[in-house]
């Protein structure tokens, strides 16, 4: 399956869970129609049988070897984690669009400071130039755990968002010295398509924003 493919089905998971979790506000605000036709305009007949394929536990491919050897079943979950397929341009994309959406919030930001680099050359995905609250800017950090994962499922079987919440954990204990200086949102999205409370409430507060913008304008 290309990872193209599977790219576009983690999103398309994702949209359908946020449509889910957030249908009252977008109705309320007429905002549904005008995402539904930005995503239909976006995405391929293709992604959208595969992912709703994984959505409902269904076949979404022929079983076959994938190029990086192991066997590959009818679900086709394996090219949501296979490393050989670049899951890296996932979480690429995924603080590409973050970072898109935080420019029209009149939010100025960089991605990757070169500022906040660790001693071993780790670094948040992007921060805000202004402080937003307390005197703070805002850093974040995008993940995306695959639900699938051998690493896990045995949590994610009993517990939705277990993946994410493992990993933004991680990134809360890795980052910790920025808690000083910087409001830090560990933004992480499941494969499956299951949002972490912090990365909703940081696309909540730059929705707000740019909704203060557009009415003052």
């Amino acid at each position: 399956m290309p990872m193209r493919v599977c790219d576009m089905c983690t999103c398309t998971c994702a949209m359908l869970t946020f449509f889910d979790d957030t249908m009252p506000f977008l109705k309320e605000n007429r905002t549904l129609p005008n995402l539904i036709t930005a995503v239909g305009l976006r995405l391929s007949d293709e992604a959208i049988r595969v992912a709703v394929a994984h959505r409902l536990g269904s076949k979404s491919c022929e079983p076959h070897t994938c190029v990086c050897g192991k066997a590959v079943d009818a679900r086709g979950l394996h090219g949501l984690c296979c490393r050989r397929r670049a899951p890296r341009q996932r979480h690429s994309h995924l603080n590409d669009i973050l970072l898109r959406a935080i420019k029209p919030a009149q939010m100025p930001a960089v991605k990757e400071p070169i500022n906040l680099m660790r001693d071993d050359n780790k670094r948040p995905d992007g921060t805000t130039l202004l402080p937003r609250a307390r005197g703070k800017t805002t850093a974040w950090d995008v993940t995306v755990p695959d639900t699938y994962a051998e690493s896990h499922i045995g949590s994610t079987a009993t517990k939705p968002g277990a993946a994410a919440q493992k990993t933004v954990q991680n990134k809360i204990n890795k980052y910790s010295k920025l808690e000083s200086t910087h409001i830090f949102y560990p933004f992480a999205i499941e494969t499956a398509g299951t949002w972490h409370e912090m990365a909703i409430e940081l696309t909540k507060e730059i929705g707000r924003r740019i909704t203060t913008i557009m009415e003052d304008t």
